[in-house]
């Protein structure tokens, strides 16, 4: 029998609103120890995802000093103040997790199998995948999930015996 989705995914999802903080979320985020959570919209709709790695490329991409072509010692230096004082104003502006999300959820339906799933997890290099059930967001498989296959003696058989 093929392992499925429902069997192996984490029914209870944290979910962010979009208007939150990018700090806000990254305390969220460490104080659930996770990695990554959807985000809602208004409406409580799942309209993307927010994750450590978008915290991080934020703020990578905020204090880069990458000037570019090759500046003259003067350029360089005047660059430099631009750009510290362009993000300095942005720091009076708290940064939004809609405006770091990944908009694009991709999920699968509770009675995809595993398989399907892995294969869909490595070609589009997830870590995360939500579960639905009529087109509702009932769960959400992450690479732990995953790895607990191997750890159980029962479900590693099943999918072997489905190859």
């Amino acid at each position: 029998m093929t392992v499925l989705a429902h069997e192996i995914m984490t029914p209870s999802i944290k979910a962010v609103p979009q208007n939150w903080t990018m700090d806000r979320l990254a305390r969220f985020l460490t104080d659930n120890e996770i990695t990554g959570s959807p985000v809602t919209d208004d409406n409580g709709e799942i309209v993307g995802i927010a994750t450590l790695k978008d915290i991080t490329e934020f703020r990578w991409n905020a204090s880069r000093s990458d000037t570019g072509p090759r500046l003259t010692p003067e350029e360089e230096i005047e660059a430099r103040r631009l750009r510290m004082a362009i993000f300095e104003e942005m720091g009076k502006i708290p940064v939004e997790v809609r405006d770091i999300m990944t908009p694009i959820v991709l999920s699968v339906d509770e009675q995809t199998p595993v398989r399907d799933i892995a294969n869909i997890m490595i070609g589009e290099h997830l870590h995360r995948i939500f579960v639905t059930s009529d087109s509702r967001i009932t769960g959400i498989i992450t690479t732990y999930d995953m790895l607990k296959l191997i750890s159980d003696k029962e479900l590693t058989q099943r999918c072997a015996e489905n190859d």
